[in-house]
């Protein structure tokens, strides 16, 4: 579902409104006409639709994450897909106020970088504040599981960064869909395949501390686990977005 299909964020229309216009034939904004809905409704509607034309041309995503209520904003997706940064981190631990971030990785444009806690890497590149704010920079999308509880309050303590790009946390619209348990738990009940399926966020602990202690090929390993982690993300956000897209639309032509 693209943001030109949805008239939710206007004030004054919410679930039933919406699909009542989609019934009507009306499932996109270049089928809305004034007279489709009455008094200030419409004037509303036309008047979000005018601007949210400007908006989408200027790629302001940050306009439509704050119209939308929370839990549509899944629909930001389509529309800002291909700018959008896929990202998981490892840690040594649950506490952002104790632990430490080990690696970073971000998938964005075809390309998966990641950022290594260690100053010259085995693998990957030294993870510093500014290397993050680089691999993040101007992203009109992140994209995470669980990254809202848990991999940005890590980023924002460990680092003293402020991230508050438009997030689409798909632990979330993955529960609408009755996909529960960890990203490795809903990548198989989706058929989403690992290298390594045996590993866990356990295994990222103890490969992190093998490396400290000398293991270079430790590092190897967890480096390739999270990097599949982000790479993962885009493929479980394809199969959560259609999923939502069909539920949403349901028989509707």
């Amino acid at each position: 579902m693209r943001i030109e299909n949805s008239f939710i964020p206007v004030d004054g229309v919410g679930e039933k409104t919406e699909r009542g216009l989609w019934e009507r034939g009306i499932t996109h904004w270049d089928d809305f006409e004034r007279d489709a809905v009455g008094g200030k409704t419409g004037d509303r509607i036309e008047a979000f639709i005018e601007t949210g034309r400007e908006r989408l041309d200027a790629g302001d995503s940050r306009f439509f994450d704050s119209a939308l209520p929370s839990a549509h904003r899944w629909r930001l997706y389509e529309n800002f897909r291909e700018e959008a940064c896929f990202f998981d981190i490892e840690t040594t631990g649950l506490s952002h106020a104790n632990d430490d971030v080990t690696t970073v990785s971000v998938h964005r444009g075809g390309e998966t970088l990641t950022l290594v806690a260690d100053r010259d890497p085995a693998v990957g590149r030294p993870l510093t504040r500014d290397a993050i704010r680089e691999a993040l920079a101007d992203a009109p999308l992140l994209v995470s599981f669980n990254g809202r509880r848990f991999d940005v309050p890590f980023l924002e303590t460990a680092f003293d960064l402020t991230l508050d790009a438009p997030h689409v946390d798909l632990m979330y619209p993955c529960r609408r869909l009755d996909l529960t348990g960890g990203l490795k738990a809903v990548e198989r009940d989706v058929g989403v395949e690992r290298d390594r399926p045996d590993l866990s966020g356990y295994d990222a602990v103890r490969l992190w501390r093998e490396y400290e202690r000398g293991a270079e090929d430790a590092l190897e390993t967890l480096v390739s686990y999270n990097r599949e982690d982000a790479v993962n993300l885009r493929t479980l956000a394809e199969h959560v977005v259609g999923a939502l897209h069909d539920r949403a639309f349901g028989d509707i032509e």
